[in-house]
């Protein structure tokens, strides 16, 4: 168990500067996802906290202790990655307990820890199997095991289920949500996957470029995004975008007006908006709806059938890209032209740099 604290960490490959100025604090039996497109430096992040990236600048912590010039075996970290990394020849609990023969652990006590972290991952009777006879998922789990016989003071996972199928993927982070409440230790998740992240995560970290954008709970990184690269990233499907104009603001109110000729009134911003200039109306899928009388109207591209729901795709007069989440036994076609109406109380503002404005 472990608090893990970042200070103004930078990464540089020669010039070329990946990581900017990251500052973070996960305390301890947190479970904290890193989350970005490719090329955000998640899997930088959490390479330089394992130690197997150097920190150009800035300082790691784990407990209050400066690690970054500390190797990689001496962290009392543990890390689970994308590839298994498995020997083929060894057995599952040769694998599994293979760290801690190089480490001179006496057999027993080796013995003692494989069993133990195989009853936590439901592996008893796979530990005299090699790796060509497992499942995807099962390889998952040893790969899991084998960092658990450590007791690390903390598990960093890398992309560990990118390679699974969706079903899988489905049921293994429920086993991770359970494995970490089991372990009560603090756990790293590096993914591209927002939905992976906002099932299991205590709090996500939103990486762009480098940079953290925004930290938070699910819920507040959903509800409240602090930009439009949050509001977009964080939510299946995207956030919807309207480009609209300020015509008139008071102290409680903005009304806005988009090309199509409707006009919202919205809540104001705690921050006054020069008039007549051009802000960004965010709003959910499931805040628009379906009317015939709604203020705007476009033509359906495709419909998404998820059973208890549908997704909508339609594309305005003007060619701007809208989705709706409607009913999943909708009769609605490619090709219905439709009018829809947006629930302006659930909508979201951003200016013209991208930031959100927080309303009233």
């Amino acid at each position: 168990m472990a608090t893990v604290e970042l200070r103004n960490v930078r990464k540089r490959f020669g010039a070329h500067e990946v990581i900017h100025g990251v500052d973070l604090r996960i305390e301890d039996r947190e479970f904290v996802a890193f989350v970005g497109p490719s090329g955000s430096g998640k899997s930088t992040l959490l390479r330089m906290i394992a130690g197997l990236e150097s920190v150009s600048e800035g300082e790691v912590l784990i407990d209050g202790a400066a690690v970054q010039d500390v190797a990689p075996a001496r962290r009392g970290l543990a890390m689970v990655f994308q590839s298994y990394a498995l020997y083929p020849h060894m057995t599952v609990a040769e694998n599994m307990s293979f760290a801690l023969r190089l480490a001179g652990v006496p057999a027993e006590e080796r013995n003692r820890k494989v069993l133990a972290a195989a009853r936590t991952l439901g592996m008893e009777l796979l530990l005299e199997r090699k790796p060509r006879e497992l499942s995807g998922g099962q390889l998952q789990r040893v790969a899991l095991g084998r960092a658990m016989v450590r007791q690390p003071k903390a598990f960093l996972l890398d992309e560990p289920l990118s390679n699974l199928d969706a079903s899988l993927q489905a049921q293994m982070r429920l086993e991770l949500v359970r494995l970490h409440r089991e372990l009560d230790t603090t756990m790293i998740y590096v993914t591209h996957d927002q939905v992976e992240a906002m099932t299991m995560a205590n709090r996500i970290v939103v990486l762009n470029d480098g940079r953290v954008e925004q930290l938070g709970t699910p819920l507040e990184l959903y509800q409240h995004p602090a930009s439009i690269f949050v509001a977009g990233f964080i939510g299946a499907p995207r956030m919807n975008f309207l480009e609209v104009e300020v015509t008139s603001e008071t102290d409680e109110c903005l009304a806005l007006a988009y090309s199509q000729g409707a006009v919202w009134k919205v809540r104001a911003p705690r921050e006054p908006i020069d008039g007549g200039g051009r802000i960004k109306l965010g709003i959910r899928p499931e805040h628009v709806a379906l009317d015939e009388n709604g203020e705007l109207r476009g033509e359906i591209d495709a419909v998404e059938h998820l059973g208890p729901r549908a997704y909508l795709h339609a594309r305005l007069a003007d060619g701007t890209p809208l989705v709706v989440q409607t009913g999943g036994d909708t009769g609605v076609r490619e090709g219905d032209r439709l009018a829809f109406r947006l629930r302006t109380d659930a909508a979201h503002l951003f200016d013209g740099d991208g930031r959100a404005l927080r309303r009233q």
